[in-house]
């Protein structure tokens, strides 16, 4: 039996799992999006486009960020570095 899926705004299939493939196919994601991918809370995301680490651009009113951006600063442990002083 083959069950055919379909993702909701939040990621999650039809049965409530998330799925693996959520962020492959975005190029652009939003705030909340944004803070999942991270691993960190939606204010966190925004301390750190305030502290200069991440930059937004805004379309309709939102903030989206570039997902090779995310990549890049956790690649270069910016990240680390804002929250825990390494």
């Amino acid at each position: 039996m083959e069950l055919d899926y379909k993702l909701g705004a939040a990621g999650y299939n039809t049965l409530g799992e998330q799925s693996p493939t959520l962020f492959y196919n975005l190029k652009w994601l939003t705030t909340k999006e944004a803070a999942v991918y991270l691993r960190r809370s939606v204010n966190a995301v925004y301390v750190l486009v305030h502290r200069g680490i991440l930059r937004p651009r805004k379309f309709s009113r939102r903030l989206y960020f570039k997902k090779t951006e995310l990549d890049y600063a956790l690649e270069t442990s910016k990240l680390r570095e804002v929250f825990y002083g390494d």
